[in-house]
């Protein structure tokens, strides 16, 4: 009788692994891409992390035109590694490339990337 308590209390996991909209990588999208390579993915992880910032630095003293082809590559970097919010908010600074506060909220995604990215790699 415990078993069958058991089984109808378990979660339902029949759809797989789901992505999660909190993490700043999506953990499972990122798997996917590196068909669960874990040390593909902390490296792919260390590399994004780089351009990141580096795109970040091209938005921060850059014109217009400039601002727009750094936001266009960080949002493709951004999601092809499941960063989601980053991808979102360079998407939008790409149509409104005079936006500082844009600027300012990738920024701060790319900065709480960076330490999810810090803490995966320990």
């Amino acid at each position: 009788m415990a078993a069958l308590n058991i089984a109808f209390e378990a979660p339902d996991n029949s759809r797989g692994p789901t992505p999660s909209s909190t993490r700043p990588i999506d953990l499972v999208h990122l798997a996917k891409q590196t068909m669960g390579d874990k040390a593909l993915e902390i490296e792919v992880l260390q590399i994004f992390a780089r351009q990141a910032r580096a795109c970040l630095a091209e938005l921060t003293d850059a014109g217009l035109h400039e601002v727009r082809a750094a936001a266009h590559k960080l949002k493709g970097a951004a999601s092809a590694v499941g960063a989601h919010e980053i991808a979102t908010i360079a998407g939008r600074l790409e149509e409104a490339p005079a936006d500082s506060a844009l600027v300012a909220q990738a920024g701060a995604a790319i900065v709480k990337a960076e330490n999810f990215i810090l803490k995966l790699c320990r």
